[in-house]
């Protein structure tokens, strides 16, 4: 699965190879958008998580000074046994969930947990895009710096228009098409507020 890091649909050099210290800042509920795969289609319910380095930060607007390099991608919403997202979030945690923790997994327990990533590049006629390859837990020892940019999510529960025009074009695209974002800006409008962790508090294991 290729994993753009993208800006306000500006695309950006490609984040260097490598392993990176990371944590998960953003989680964006995209919704229920139509797939295709081997010439067959389905419906597949998205979400879009993304991490911060925090260890590689780079001067993107002068006014704003150094900010860390971001990456982040989409996942089908599904806990099955046999689904990517269960893989990706096993590894992750480092330790396979137990089918009663599966059912209830709440996915903004990410919001805030250090990992690490390995960072490839994928090559296409249209560019070279950062890659996910892998992701694991913290080593023993090795501490992620506190989290830098502010913690950010938009769900169709309560959905905040303000945040949704704050994404980059491509995103915004792909949820406008979705029946949840067409539910969600017909109903009244609400505001959903950013957890937040106490001061010098590191997330529990999820």
């Amino acid at each position: 699965m290729a994993i753009i890091a993208e800006n306000n649909g500006q695309k950006r050099e490609p984040i260097p190879q490598g392993n990176y210290v990371a944590r998960c800042y953003q989680m964006i509920e995209i919704g229920t958008v139509k797939e295709e795969f081997e010439g067959v289609s389905k419906l597949a319910r998205k979400v879009r998580l993304g991490w911060e380095l925090p260890t590689e930060q780079r001067v993107f607007d002068e006014s704003k000074g150094e900010q860390p390099l971001v990456i982040s991608g989409e996942y089908t919403i599904s806990m099955h046994e046999k689904s990517k997202l269960r893989a990706f979030l096993q590894s992750w945690r480092g330790v396979a969930f137990s089918e009663d923790e599966a059912k209830a997994f709440d996915i903004t327990k990410l919001l805030g947990v250090p990992c690490m990533l390995n960072i490839i590049h994928k090559v296409t006629p249209n560019g070279t895009y950062s890659n996910i390859a892998s992701i694991s837990p913290m080593p023993k020892g090795l501490v992620c710096p506190a989290q830098i940019n502010p913690t950010f999510v938009l769900s169709y529960d309560v959905f905040d228009y303000t945040k949704f025009m704050d994404l980059p074009d491509f995103i915004k695209s792909k949820m406008e098409v979705t029946p949840e974002f067409k539910v969600a800006t017909t109903s009244s409008e609400a505001h959903h507020d950013e957890p937040e962790l106490p001061e010098g508090a590191e997330p529990l294991p999820f």
